[in-house]
């Protein structure tokens, strides 16, 4: 029987191999086999939550610091000739470690986006918070770059799309691939830099960027999103037949009714309540929600599953969608389309008249829907003004819906989930794919209705797995850190709203300060401030519950045609009941961590692409608007310049540096401001400005302002901006104490 290692072992191992610090690396350093890694698991638990290691991925590090050996990925040098480097394996919620590259004369060249394995120290120095030492580089694929190609005497070069990158490509005469002056192309890293620029080989011309659908082509190129079906996947789905009766509960009597968008792609859930005739739950209703049984059709293993588990989830523009299925199962078999039967996977839940839970029951299904529905059609029946197809719905059907969701509104007030106001911005096109208008969507009731009865039937699936002890993917959102919250805290004194310190955080508190803002002209501010303290949601195996909807448990369940985690839910609920033989495979629970850290990154990747592909259709409605002068307020601040996000768009513009005077600015990492040496004008988050559009590209996306007044005050001019307007910088440095302050008054004369 293997050994298994004291706490110190482990700790002393981990601390002398930075860089093997999995659970399978520990475990093969102590030769730890078979059942007995139940063990090892327990304890490396309980040097988690008894503070000694932080788990993030798939290791166990230091929570407090960077490894000693650390993976870096090199960024361009600064203005100076300095060399940093950006830290892969930072997982900090605070302020990203600057680190600091020494270099030797032994040490190959570097360059943007080598990947390295260095040796770290930890420094106090004022720009950076470590040195590192290369070991060696990381091997990686050829660079790739997006851009637009110019065609030149020697051959030409490649103008980059990222609004991110600043240096163009060199092309050889050889090596343009037959490219067209003014082409969208991709090329790849072909040798050294020549003539200070990398030198690169086309590998596809993707045509005219101009043409308002490359647009969404871009982010998709750009972030490497698959949009082509491999053909055994689609000769796979088109083999598919529909589900039959057999095995399933004949649900096609129910009136189960999808509501989505007006131009929803599919419709992948319905619902239908009525009032509950216990007596014993007077008051109360019935809910069912039918969710599309994809597990039927996507089995494990299948060219079907490994080509969805590849995508992880669907990724929507405004003028195409790039689905995690195959159309003939997204927009077909799997949709839940009007008068047709249809596999499902439903639960019955019961809830009493104050909103709360009470009873759920699964059951795998055959539906059949009497009707698709979208949000603003129901909602004008609700009010008094129904068409011919809500008509006969209304009272049936509508009305009992609206009941059951009046109940819930209830129970979400006592559960307090964070509430912010935040408009998304929504991106009209015209049929040719250019941008006629850029709305603020209508947040309906007919929305809040699915997405409460969404979220119920999400805690009834996680709560029956649990119950059942049937390994899942939970939707995990954990706690605020204690830096956001106290970077929270600061903003909202700014405007004037107190954030009670010193107690442990509830959604309700956060709450409290978003309705003590609403109304006012910090309203958005505290919005948007709350929203940056949040940590990012994920997908894992544990369960740490869902702080933001106030949950203890919670699983994605109702949405397997877009989002690949759904599909995992199913398919354990599928092994729970004992429906078939399509349920979760040994295989597919022993890689559950890795498939959740998969397709967490796969949704940060789509959402990445969908707000740049937002990005350049604003630069392109506002490319024809350059000279105009704008409202906005701050809301970034970086060491290259400040983000105003503009009032009517929503669109965010960089003020570069460069423009804001002839003074010279120190950047304040951790008040995240910018301060006049000579005038003392700090820039911060929040503040009132008024800026002129100086350019607007479409195919990168960026939009470049000057700011004319800043919180309803002209911009000062400042001093000279020559090398000899160094000395004010260290002035500045060594007036850092005096910045909150400063900060506080001149935010604070606001117009």
């Amino acid at each position: 029987m293997s050994r298994i290692p004291s706490k110190p072992e482990i700790l002393d191992w981990i601390a002398a191999n930075p860089t093997l610090t999995a659970k399978r690396d520990i475990a093969k350093a102590f030769g730890i086999k078979g059942a007995a890694r139940i063990d090892l698991k327990r304890l490396l638990r309980e040097l988690e939550d008894e503070g000694h290691l932080e788990k993030r991925k798939k290791t166990y590090q230091d929570p407090d610091r960077l490894p000693p050996v650390s993976i870096l990925q090199v960024l361009a040098p600064d203005s100076n000739g300095d060399l940093f480097a950006r830290p892969l394996e930072w997982h900090g919620t605070g302020v990203e470690p600057v680190v600091l590259m020494i270099t030797r004369a032994s040490d190959p060249a570097l360059g943007e986006g080598d990947r390295i394995l260095a040796r770290l120290t930890v420094v106090t120095a004022e720009d950076h918070n470590y040195e590192a030492r290369m070991i060696r580089r990381v091997g990686s694929n050829p660079k790739k770059i997006l851009g637009v190609f110019r065609k030149t005497a020697e051959g030409g070069r490649i103008l980059p799309v990222d609004k991110g990158a600043d240096k163009e490509w060199q092309v050889p005469s050889d090596a343009t691939g037959g490219a067209k002056d003014g082409e969208l192309v991709e090329a790849e890293l072909a040798g050294p830099a020549r003539m200070g620029l990398p030198r690169a080989r086309i590998v596809e011309r993707l045509g005219d960027p101009s043409a308002p659908k490359a647009v969404s082509l871009i982010a998709i190129r750009q972030h490497g999103i698959p949009d082509d079906f491999p053909d055994e996947v689609i000769a796979e789905a088109d083999a598919m037949k529909p589900m039959g009766l057999k095995g399933r509960e004949d649900l096609r009597d129910m009136p189960l009714v999808t509501i989505d968008p007006w131009d929803a792609r599919d419709h992948d859930d319905a619902c239908y309540a009525h009032a509950d005739d216990d007596p014993k739950n007077k008051g109360g209703h019935i809910i069912w929600v039918a969710i599309a049984d994809v597990a039927a059709y996507v089995t494990p293993g299948s060219a079907l599953d490994r080509e969805a588990r590849k995508r992880g989830n669907s990724t929507y523009f405004p003028d195409r969608v790039v689905p995690m299925l195959p159309d003939r199962l997204s927009g077909d078999l799997c949709s839940l389309h009007e008068g047709v039967p249809r596999a499902c996977i439903a639960v019955r839940m019961q809830i009493d008249a104050q909103g709360e839970k009470l009873s759920h029951k699964f059951v795998r299904g055959l539906m059949r829907s009497p009707a698709s529905l979208n949000y603003e059609e129901v909602q004008a029946a609700i009010d008094g003004n129904p068409n011919d197809r809500c008509g006969p719905l209304l009272e049936p059907v509508l009305q009992p819906l609206y009941d059951a969701y009046a109940a819930l509104v209830k129970a979400r007030h006592l559960r307090q989930p964070l509430e912010l106001d935040l408009p998304e911005r929504q991106i009209v096109l015209e049929d040719d794919g250019t941008v006629s208008s850029v709305n603020f969507k209508e947040r309906l009731d007919a929305h809040r209705l699915i997405e409460e009865f969404m979220v119920l039937a999400n805690v009834a699936a996680a709560e029956t797995l649990i119950a059942k002890k049937q390994p899942l993917l939970f939707r995990v959102h954990e706690e605020p850190s204690p830096e956001k919250l106290n970077a929270l805290r600061e903003i909202a004194l700014e405007a004037g709203f107190p954030l009670a310190k010193g107690q442990v955080l509830k959604t309700a508190h956060l709450n409290n300060l978003l309705n003590s803002a609403a109304g006012s002209e910090d309203a958005e501010l505290i919005n948007i401030s709350t929203l940056r303290s949040m940590m990012q949601a994920y997908y894992g195996p544990q369960n740490f519950g869902h702080f933001g909807l106030a949950l203890r448990n919670y699983a994605h369940f109702t949405s397997p045609i877009r989002r690949y985690a759904d599909l995992i839910v199913h398919r354990a609920l599928v092994t729970a009941h004992g429906w078939g033989k399509d349920g979760l495979k040994p295989e597919d629970i022993e890689r559950l961590e890795e498939t959740g850290q998969h397709i967490s990154d796969t949704e940060r990747r789509s959402m990445v692409a969908e707000r740049d592909t937002t990005d350049r259709y604003l630069a392109s409605y506002l490319s024809e608007r350059v000279g105009d002068e704008f409202t906005g307020r701050i809301s970034g601040v970086a060491k290259f310049g400040a983000f105003v996000k503009l009032d009517d768009s929503g669109a965010d513009g960089l003020v570069p540096i460069r423009t804001l005077g002839r003074e010279f600015f120190h950047f304040d990492r951790e008040a995240g401001t910018l301060m006049g040496a000579d005038t003392g004008l700090t820039i911060g988050v929040g503040q009132w400005v008024t800026a002129r559009l100086t350019e607007a590209t479409p195919v990168t996306g960026g939009v470049a302002l000057e700011l004319l007044t800043i919180d309803g005050e002209k911009m000062p001019q400042g001093g000279s901006r020559s090398p000899a307007g160094r000395a004010p910088r260290r002035k500045a440095a060594k007036g850092k104490r005096k910045t909150d302050k400063i900060k506080r008054k001149v935010s604070r004369k606001r117009s």
